[in-house]
């Protein structure tokens, strides 16, 4: 396995996003969950990426034996910021520096360690200035319970404004073939500052990979049911853009997923994609994108047929949109 650095942190070339392991995508199978991760780990993936918020601590409590069963080998990433309650309740959006520390303290207990090797906040909190969080984070660091601490969803004044209280090791934020938001300002100011970037769903929640048909394919209680590029007419326009990709894929003899990630991975070694898996069959699909070779012509072949404004839809509702980017 290749590695790369993230900041000064050393990882996997590829991480492993955990999230639909516990929730949002349908369907739980706890014990192909915990093969998958002992199989990146055979297959020598050592980043593994959670939250607080996935199946509220549910993600976290499944990562807890795998990760102290394997703690020397392990890179582990999680998140805090969306705040729920003791019964399941989802409160909000929370960066005030008490519930920092106290959403610190819940991980580590539910994960059974000392140390969460890199603590992101997930959303930004429109109601808290960023450097009293960092600041708690800061602390968090000083105390010993995180080594590094990230950012998700970030703007770039909110990145440069945390960056002046605590060195920022990695920022987290979607990115794909169809999410090329960050390309500009967002990357060129992790780039200037010396940040690693970690794109999440860089196969496009699933749907570049060419697997999802229609959109009843998915569970009934899959998320992306009621994401925007996955119904009605954005649903078959992106289809269609997916049909390309499967094309151009046939010819690298590749799948389109592997041609969608290799892509991704081709636009840095400053950036380490986390695909989300809870199967091995698909896990070992998503390592193989790291022996397609992209030449400049597949690049520019890539962009011919799924340019950055070819995507229809917007990545989240309406809701989920106010709280990226800020």
């Amino acid at each position: 396995m290749k590695t790369r650095k993230l900041g000064s942190l050393t990882v996997s070339a590829l991480g492993l996003g955990c999230m639909g392991m516990s929730d949002f995508y349908g369907g739980r199978d706890e014990a192909e969950a915990r093969a998958t991760l002992e199989r990146a780990l055979e297959r020598g993936i050592t980043f593994f990426d959670s939250a607080d918020m996935y199946g509220f601590g549910d993600n976290e409590r499944l990562l807890s034996d795998f990760v102290k069963a394997n703690r020397s080998r392990i890179v582990l990433a999680t998140k805090f910021g969306n705040e729920f309650t003791e019964d399941r309740q989802r409160v909000g959006i929370n960066g005030r520096p008490d519930y920092v520390r106290r959403a610190c303290d819940a991980s580590l207990k539910r994960l059974g360690i000392d140390t969460i090797d890199l603590y992101y906040q997930h959303r930004v909190d429109p109601n808290v200035p960023i450097e009293e969080t960092v600041g708690a984070m800061a602390d968090l660091v000083k105390a010993g319970k995180v080594r590094h601490l990230g950012l998700s969803e970030a703007a770039p004044a909110t990145i440069r404004r945390a960056h002046k209280v605590h060195p920022i090791t990695a920022l987290q934020t979607e990115y794909s073939l169809w999410s090329r938001e960050p390309e500009g300002e967002i990357l060129a100011t992790v780039r200037e500052l010396g940040i690693g970037f970690v794109p999440y769903s860089p196969l496009g929640r699933g749907f570049l990979t060419g697997a999802i048909a229609r959109p009843e394919d998915l569970a009934a209680d899959d998320w992306r049911r009621h994401a925007p590029r996955f119904q009605g007419e954005n649903f078959a326009k992106n289809l269609e853009l997916v049909g390309k990709v499967k094309a151009l894929a046939a010819e690298k003899k590749c799948t389109a997923g592997q041609l969608a990630l290799a892509w991704v991975l081709a636009q840095g070694e400053d950036i380490v994609p986390i695909p989300g898996t809870k199967r091995r069959a698909y896990l070992d699909e998503n390592i193989g994108a790291l022996d397609v070779t992209l030449t400049p012509e597949d690049l520019a072949a890539i962009e011919r047929i799924m340019p950055a404004d070819a995507v229809a839809g917007t990545r989240y509702p309406e809701a989920g949109l106010k709280a990226v980017n800020r």
